[in-house]
């Protein structure tokens, strides 16, 4: 299976697919983007899977959905952005973290704020 190499998604996003709440006009984009294989970052595996309110077999299924991601592990290129990142503004670590990902990785981030699905090339996240 082909990898969409182009974009990282937040954690946000996955959560939102996964329990079907994706906004109508981004479902089937983001759909297909997702069936093509995603990427993520070693955090939004932490909160996806550790989401409070899956239950055992949310979490199962959570956890052969997230088989098709390529996790992209912290090293220390992305460490020292996040660093960076948090001591150019408030942001929270996650968020921060997810950024710099992305930012190092040259990934457009797939987020979801207010029911509308946004993506942001790296140079929208420098700091």
């Amino acid at each position: 299976m082909g990898k969409n190499m182009s974009c990282l998604f937040d954690t946000n996003i996955l959560i939102y697919y996964f329990n079907g709440s994706l906004p109508p006009k981004a479902k089937n984009a983001i759909s297909e983007m997702l069936r093509k294989g995603f990427n993520i970052s070693v955090i939004s595996k932490m909160e996806f899977l550790g989401f409070d309110r899956f239950g055992a077999k949310e979490k199962d299924l959570a956890a052969q959905f997230l088989a098709f991601a390529k996790v992209i592990p912290l090293n220390d290129v992305i460490v020292d952005k996040v660093i960076q990142i948090k001591q150019a503004g408030k942001i929270k670590l996650p968020d921060a973290i997810i950024g710099a990902t992305a930012f190092c990785s040259n990934l457009q981030i797939v987020y979801c704020f207010k029911e509308v699905v946004i993506c942001l090339s790296n140079t929208s996240i420098k700091r």
